[in-house]
């Protein structure tokens, strides 16, 4: 491969014009592409056969009209009195210009539902006050009948005492008759009572169980109108939603706003903002004051520019075909412009650095990018493995947005070892300063050999230890708060406090109670196929176990099948969609199934499938790290030839993995230095961050790791003791991996303050991440324990050794193959140090 690499880097110089050339028409081409292809995003996520949409599917095929998603416009009175009739006039003829909607199942009116609703108890209260009066006349007709009775008994008794018997019977048994007709008479009455009273009690308790439905608020200046969508929450297309927010939008009424939930307006996320910009400029900050000029900090950016272009509208491209969430190519744009930049320096700073020490300018070209460069393409290698590796946890969007991760990264890589070298030639020693070239000259001309390094000590032991414990002290404490972790995805409460998602929930959950904002859908099987009141009674059973349940606040039936088998329910949880309790009470009601080992039920909607979708993600996670991580053992045994690095190498990533997730935790779902990150609202954490999190960390470890353990082993492998080579070869890679870093940190912390509450812990999530890897586990974890190890550090079973290949991540044989010799005659290390036989 460095030989491969070695000779398209000195083809792309010599035709450096044609590879620009070649690399800005795929970016013109990405440009068309989206252009003529691109669709649109979305924040909804979604994951076939969970509970969620297994009940949604059932809902479709038994009850269609309770199967489609909901949206909430939440209505409100300007100077906070009651609507006025006029206003309520105009709100009731924009619902029916949103029922006519293609997409729009139905619209419900909040004046015309509460009116039924109060009309509803009206005809319960009546009734109940009917059977009550009917009871009581009943009573008083049963105690006539009975005096009558009594009467008529005694009549034949004086009579019969008389011996009149006889001619009197007949008078006697008429009468006795007109009182039993009047008795059966008043039985089938009271039977009739009987029957009509356990329905009005019913009736009367799924009344006072959904009182708290509400559709007006209680001062009669909020109005919450619901939409019905012909598709199921998750398949709405955002086209039937532009044209909902459209009706109410573009018809304003005279002092009411209306605000609309996340259901129906969700913010899609720019793709880049002010905070991202100022990431690239201290980027180009730190590119300036590492390489000491502006040339050499602008090239690594138009590379990483000209990358991400490419990626990001190559994947928005595909955005019409496949169903792509906003944070997608986003996520692609964080990874191209960090490794991009970072790729190219490798390149770049590998190529000063020998234009320094004296080389022609092809010659470093082509030698940069089969060393420097060979080490990009592993490294890139590994990040794209791992972000691909997304695609095990059977989670769709998961591994699309793994796959778009990937495909940015093997973009940036490709321009790495082919646009880098054309770009390098084209700038030619306009790479280094002026003050640079000039010493190169002045070399040059005096013959001066380059001078000898400093000599080099090792760290004494105590140091060494005292840093490893307190390098993992300090990474253990950070990660405590990852302990605590809960995941979920954002609601309208996590959106900015000047979006209308936001004033919708906070609205709502002042006006209505905050589990408005997350109703429950319950579906429940009846046995057979019931007569309209056994379905009654059977809707008032489920009803009072669902309303029974702590975390409910009202429970309402919604409809039912034609059969009467299949009856939907509204569960309102006393909490927020992502709230704790909620979550429990999703839990808790499918393992009651079956409610009094009769009714089977379960469990939709949208604050269930956002519990669905993190159940999954939380469950693929320890499968998805076991793989990583045994993935990383293996790369870096083949790399470093050892049993030790690779453990310690990976156990390192672990730490600074689970304290980058207690810092998100902290700062996220704790709301720690809330005001500092802009955390308005704290809560779960972004529910698919931690799996990301560990396929682009891990890539970026294994980076650092490569940059700083390959320079102890080229040093330990040409006789330095082992102790004095962990001090080489962080002395040698360093310089660059500091610069990485801060760049990486840097264009992940823009993302840091994006206007999206879901980019935002990402962004952190990513830079921490990087901080606390590169500069407390490479830079000081690992050359601690190296030290401590000795020798040892180095060890491989001989058979191990034999079997394994010889991967030359540095390209040290391609530079024996391609020697340069200094004008002394003597061939030197990067070090400037004499060489010594390497040694297995």
């Amino acid at each position: 491969m460095a030989e491969f690499l070695y000779r398209l880097g000195q083809a792309a110089a010599r035709r450096a014009r044609t590879v620009l050339a070649v690399w800005i028409a795929v970016l013109a081409v990405a440009g068309i592409a989206f252009a003529l292809f691109g669709g649109t995003l979305s924040s909804a996520i979604s994951i076939p056969n969970t509970p969620t949409t297994q009940v949604t599917d059932r809902l479709q095929q038994e009850l269609p009209e309770a199967s489609g998603g909901t949206g909430s416009i939440v209505l409100q009175t300007e100077n906070g009195s009651a609507f006025t009739a006029e206003q309520r006039e105009a709100i009731s003829a924009l619902v029916e210009d949103a029922k006519a909607l293609d997409g729009v199942e139905n619209a419900v009116d909040p004046f015309a539902t509460e009116a039924q609703r109060e009309e509803q108890a009206r005809q319960v209260a009546d009734g109940q006050a009917q059977l009550d009066a009917g009871l009581q006349q009943i009573e008083a007709a049963r105690a006539e009948l009975d005096a009558g009775q009594e009467q008529l008994d005694a009549a034949r008794a004086q009579v019969e005492a008389a011996g009149m018997l006889p001619m009197a019977a007949p008078q006697l048994d008429a009468q006795q008759a007109q009182l039993d007709a009047g008795r059966a008479e008043l039985e089938a009455q009271a039977a009739t009572a009987a029957e009509q009273a356990p329905q009005l009690e019913q009736a009367a308790a799924l009344l006072n169980m959904a009182q708290e439905i509400r559709m007006v608020s209680e001062d009669g200046s909020t109005a919450v109108l619901t939409v019905v969508f012909e598709d199921t929450q998750m398949e709405i297309p955002q086209e039937t939603k532009d044209a909902v927010v459209a009706v109410f939008e573009d018809a304003g009424i005279d002092g009411v706003t209306a605000d609309f939930s996340t259901d129906i307006t969700q913010g899609i996320p720019s793709i880049v903002g002010v905070g991202e910009v100022v990431g690239l400029v201290i980027a180009a900050i730190v590119l300036v004051v590492m390489l000491g000029t502006l040339i050499g900090a602008g090239l690594p950016l138009v590379t990483a520019l000209i990358g991400v272009g490419i990626g990001a509208l190559g994947a928005l491209a595909f955005s019409g075909v496949v169903e792509m969430i906003s944070v997608t190519p986003v996520l692609g744009l964080m990874l191209g412009l960090a490794v991009g930049i970072d790729y190219t320096l490798f390149i770049v700073n590998r190529h000063r650095r020998q234009l320094k020490n004296g080389f022609d300018l092809e010659e470093s070209i082509g030698l940069a990018n089969g060393t420097s460069g060979n080490a990009v393409v592993f490294a890139g290698a590994t990040v794209l493995i791992a972000l691909l590796a997304l695609n095990i946890s059977g989670i769709p969007f998961l591994g699309l947005m793994g796959t778009v991760g990937a495909a940015c990264i093997a973009i940036a890589v490709l321009i790495a070892v082919t646009l880098t070298p054309a770009l390098l030639k084209l700038v030619g020693m306009r790479i280094l300063s002026k003050k640079e070239r000039a010493s190169i000259s002045s070399a040059t001309e005096d013959g001066t050999p380059a001078a000898a390094a400093a000599p080099v000590k090792p760290m004494s032991t105590v140091s060494a230890l005292l840093t490893a414990v307190a390098a993992i002290a300090a990474l253990l404490f950070i990660a405590v708060p990852a302990l605590e972790l809960r995941t979920g995805l954002p609601d309208g409460s996590s959106e900015p406090h000047d979006s209308t998602q936001y004033r919708a929930y906070s609205t709502l959950s002042e006006k209505f109670g905050e589990g408005q904002n997350g109703t429950l859908l319950v579906v429940a099987e009846l046995p057979d196929e019931p007569t309209e009141a056994e379905a009654t009674a059977a809707q008032a059973e489920i009803a009072q176990i669902l309303f029974d349940q702590d975390g409910v606040s009202a429970v309402a039936p919604v409809g039912s099948s034609e059969d009467g088998s299949t009856v939907a329910f509204q569960v309102v949880p006393t909490e927020g969609p992502t709230s704790e309790s909620t979550e429990n009470l999703v839990h808790t009601l499918r393992d009651m199934s079956p409610l009094n080992g009769t009714y089977e039920i379960g469990v939709a909607g949208s604050a269930s499938g956002n519990i669905d979708i993190s159940d999954k993600l939380s469950d693929a996670l320890p499968i998805y790290l076991g793989v990583v991580v045994g993935l990383s053992l293996l790369i870096l045994i083949l790399v470093f030839r050892s049993i030790y690095v690779p453990v310690i190498a990976t156990l390192g990533f672990v730490l600074s993995y689970f304290a980058a997730l207690g810092g998100v935790v902290a700062i996220y779902q704790w709301g720690w230095l809330a005001g500092v990150f802009n955390v308005e609202s704290p809560g779960p954490i972004l529910n698919f961050l931690p799996t990301i999190l560990v396929g682009i960390l891990f890539g970026l470890a294994m980076d650092y790791m490569l940059f700083i353990g390959s320079g102890m082993r080229e040093a330990y492998a040409h006789g330095a003791p082992s102790r004095v080579a962990v001090v080489q070869g962080v002395r040698a890679g360093r310089s660059v991996v500091t610069a990485a870093a801060i760049i990486m940190v840097s264009v992940f912390g823009g993302f840091v303050f994006s206007h999206s509450a879901m980019i935002r812990p990402i962004g952190f999530a990513l830079a921490f991440g990087v901080l606390l890897d590169a500069f407390v586990v490479r830079m000081l974890l690992i050359p601690a324990l190296m030290h401590l190890a000795g020798d040892k550090a180095w060890w491989l079973p001989k058979w191990l050794d034999k079997i394994l290949p010889d991967v030359d991540v540095e390209g040290a044989s391609l530079e024996r193959r391609h020697p340069h010799l200094h004008d002394a005659g003597a061939e030197q290390d990067a070090e400037g140090t004499d060489p010594v036989p390497a040694k297995r």
